[in-house]
C-alpha cells in the first residue's frame, strides 16, 4: 500500500494578531514581516503513516513523526482563535526528539483530530505496534502485584 497524503496545511495568521498589533504600537514592521514568514513557511502534512512538519525561512528543518508513536491527542480552543474557527491540536508522543507536537491555529472544520485518531489506530494495526504503560513501581498496566 503506497503512502497517501490525507491533509496538508499550515497555521492561520490569526496566531500573529498581537505581534501585528504591537508592530503598530511599538515594534518595527520588519519584525511583523518576520513573524508572518515564520507562520507562512511552517507546514504540516498528515499522511497515512507520518506527520511531517517543515519549518524555516532560509534554512529548512523537516521533522517526521511516525503515527504509531502518537500516545495521546488533546484539542484546545482558546477564545481568541475559536472566534476564527481555529483550534490547537496537541500530540503527546513516544518520540524522544519531539515528545509534544502542537499544530496551532489550524482550521476547526477539517475534523483533523478524528483523522489523526483513525490513522494512528490504522498505522498501529498495520505495523502491529502496541504500547505498554509502566506505572511508578515498574509494573506494566494490569500486572499482578
Amino acid at each position: 500500500m503506497s503512502e497517501q497524503t490525507l491533509w496538508r496545511g499550515s497555521s492561520s495568521q490569526v496566531k500573529n494578531f498581537w505581534p501585528f498589533v504591537s508592530c503598530l504600537l511599538v515594534l518595527p514592521i520588519p519584525w511583523a514581516i518576520y513573524r508572518w514568514l515564520v507562520v507562512k513557511t511552517t507546514t504540516f502534512e498528515l499522511t497515512t503513516e507520518r506527520l511531517i512538519t517543515e519549518r524555516g525561512i532560509l534554512s529548512k528543518t523537516k521533522d517526521t513523526l511516525e503515527l504509531y508513536r502518537v500516545r495521546d491527542l488533546q484539542v484546545t480552543q482558546p477564545f481568541w482563535i475559536r472566534l476564527f474557527g481555529l483550534e490547537n491540536i496537541h500530540l503527546m508522543t513516544a518520540d524522544t526528539s519531539s515528545p509534544r507536537i502542537i499544530l496551532d491555529c489550524v482550521a476547526k472544520d477539517l475534523a483533523l483530530p478524528d483523522k489523526f485518531r483513525v490513522q494512528v489506530e490504522a498505522t498501529r494495526m498495520a505495523k502491529r505496534v502496541r504500547t505498554v504503560d509502566i506505572d511508578d513501581d515498574g509494573h506494566g498496566a494490569g500486572a499482578a502485584h
